[in-house]
């Protein structure tokens, strides 16, 4: 390929976003090493309940959520660079603590108080990060590559859990619990040193901002959905390790990478038709997906049975961000578009942060079998919301036509 094809390619909107995005995979890869080793760290080496483990692993999104609005605040006032500066070290910090904390195994009070400050500060990170390099890959491209720039910042998400989960099991098992923690740090400090030598971006500085509670409420009935859609993702992510185990099947995460790879396949291969169908009803499609896919793993006999569910998981799930998000954002002006994002993706850490505890407690009180027929309900209930407010935005334009026509 010679310097002009080079430089054609390297102008075109789609590499440009992945450009930005890769900020994205160095934050979620950072999350995605221990995925499928703390749940087990905790449990096992620990001593702790399914309870504790499940909340541990959850307390991240608390953190994440608190965060979301101070980082739609910083992109939308100071532009996208200075939450991402910010993001990357607290990822560094993360994995000073989780060497720390892994060091510290045989006092597990100890070990596990310094695991949960490490979850917070990852929380901090993946809360500055989540929404920031999107909003600087639009910056550059213009709002019309908006569903573009979603789709491709989770395909850098999952695709970087993908990798990072099996890595991360691997890694422990052959080198050490440590070398997770040692890993972090070299990737946070690979994204630090991108994120500073970015162009600094900033939005329409002239539009009226709207206060950030006003944009939540705007946003909230898509991110309903999307809060309970992310039940699916947050069961499985969190609990597959210890269903393995309530199985005695072996590499549970293999379904954690089933699951990334189906969700960058579905990105890469109908990531138009949210433009083409329109957000909602590409949504009601994809909980419907998602739903079968939970209630595979749920029937499921056998650990291949169970990746086939968790493939089917990663399908459906892979569009509901971007499709209700797309509809989100639109209802915001230029200068609340990081607001915005970032109102939208607290539903996902709302969800994910009681995923943990509420599901810990249903394979307490019920059993380990009865974790996915529940989400699976939850995302059910999400299908129902996603077609009531399909019908409201029906009723919506058909009353703005009526009185275009009687108002000629």
């Amino acid at each position: 390929m010679n310097h002009s094809s080079l430089k054609s390619l390297s102008q075109k909107p789609s590499f440009i976003i992945a450009n930005y995005v890769l900020l994205t995979f160095y934050g979620y890869f950072s999350i995605g090493l221990t995925l499928a080793v703390l749940p087990i760290f905790i449990h096992q080496q620990l001593g702790f309940n399914t309870v504790i483990a499940g909340a541990v692993i959850s307390i991240q999104y608390i953190m994440t959520f608190l965060m979301r609005a101070y980082a739609g605040h910083i992109v939308d006032n100071r532009g996208p660079k200075p939450a991402v500066i910010a993001s990357m070290i607290c990822f560094l910090l993360t994995g000073i603590l989780l060497i720390t904390s892994f060091t510290l195994a045989d006092k597990p009070l100890l070990s596990l108080s310094i695991l949960i400050i490490s979850r917070l500060v990852t929380g901090c990170g993946e809360g500055m990060v989540g929404a920031s390099p999107v909003n600087w890959a639009m910056l550059r491209t213009g709002e019309k590559h908006t569903a573009t720039a979603i789709s491709y910042n989770g395909i850098a998400n999952y695709s970087s859990m993908a990798i990072g989960a099996p890595l991360g099991v691997w890694m422990a098992g052959y080198v050490g619990n440590w070398s997770l923690g040692a890993l972090t740090i070299a990737t946070a400090i690979i994204g630090l040193l991108t994120a500073v030598r970015k162009p600094a971006l900033k939005g329409d500085q002239d539009t009226p901002r709207k206060p950030f509670l006003k944009v939540l409420r705007t946003v909230s009935p898509y991110g309903s959905g999307l809060a309970l859609a992310g039940m699916g993702f947050g069961t499985l992510s969190t609990f597959i390790t210890l269903y393995y185990a309530f199985n005695r099947w072996n590499q549970a995460a293999i379904c954690i990478t089933a699951f990334s790879l189906f969700f960058v396949l579905g990105r890469l291969l109908f990531a138009k038709s949210i433009n083409r169908f329109g957000g909602l009803r590409v949504a009601i499609v994809s909980m419907a997906v998602e739903s079968m896919g939970l209630l595979i793993l749920w029937l499921a006999t056998n650990p291949h049975i169970a990746v086939l569910g968790a493939s089917f998981t990663g399908l459906g799930f892979s569009l509901i961000f971007p499709a209700l998000g797309v509809e989100a954002v639109s209802r915001a002006s230029a200068s609340n578009k990081g607001s915005a994002l970032g109102a939208y993706g607290l539903f996902i850490d709302i969800s994910l942060g009681v995923t943990g505890p509420l599901i810990g407690l249903v394979a307490k009180g019920l059993g380990m079998n009865y974790i996915f027929p529940f989400s699976m309900a939850m995302v059910l209930i999400g299908l129902v919301t996603c077609v009531i407010l399909k019908e409201n935005t029906g009723r919506e334009i058909d009353t703005a036509m009526d009185l275009t026509t009687d108002n000629p």
